[in-house]
């Protein structure tokens, strides 16, 4: 299916080196953080992205539920995984993506992406939220559990 003039232009802002891009018309959100912190950030600032069509570098399945809290009109990833794609294809989320993965691996590519494992086994998607929040003020203090 063809991208819409919105998502298009998120994709060539993510390919310049964002990890993050939303689009709505004149509008723009772009981030160079990595992981789900973009995410966290535009919840927190209560920020909604109905309207917007977003291109992301990785969606992991903790992205998935984060996303289905913002709704964002339409969504393109890079790399998205089958637990993600799901999440958003019940929220009726319209996806493109480049590669569908069983499931997002860490950074040292040792392991599962601690968020990814984090949600593990949840549905709800405000309980995912406070699981991936919980996460990674663990993963910041720097604890091994």
């Amino acid at each position: 299916r063809e991208m819409s003039s919105d998502l298009e232009r998120a994709v060539s802002i993510l390919n310049q080196g964002y990890t993050l891009a939303a689009v709505n018309g004149d509008e723009t959100v772009a981030s160079t953080e990595r992981g789900v912190k973009p995410l966290l950030d535009l919840l927190d600032s209560e920020r909604s992205l109905n309207g917007y069509c977003v291109a992301d570098k990785v969606v992991g399945k903790g992205a998935g539920h984060l996303y289905a809290l913002l709704k964002p009109s339409e969504i393109f990833a890079s790399v998205i995984s089958k637990p993600a794609y799901e999440i958003l294809v019940k929220e009726r989320i319209p996806i493109q993506y480049g590669i569908l993965v069983e499931s997002i691996i860490n950074r040292s590519k040792t392991d599962i992406c601690p968020i990814e494992r984090a949600v593990m086994g949840i549905d709800d998607n405000e309980i995912a939220l406070c699981r991936i929040r919980k996460r990674l003020s663990e993963l910041s203090a720097g604890s091994k559990s």
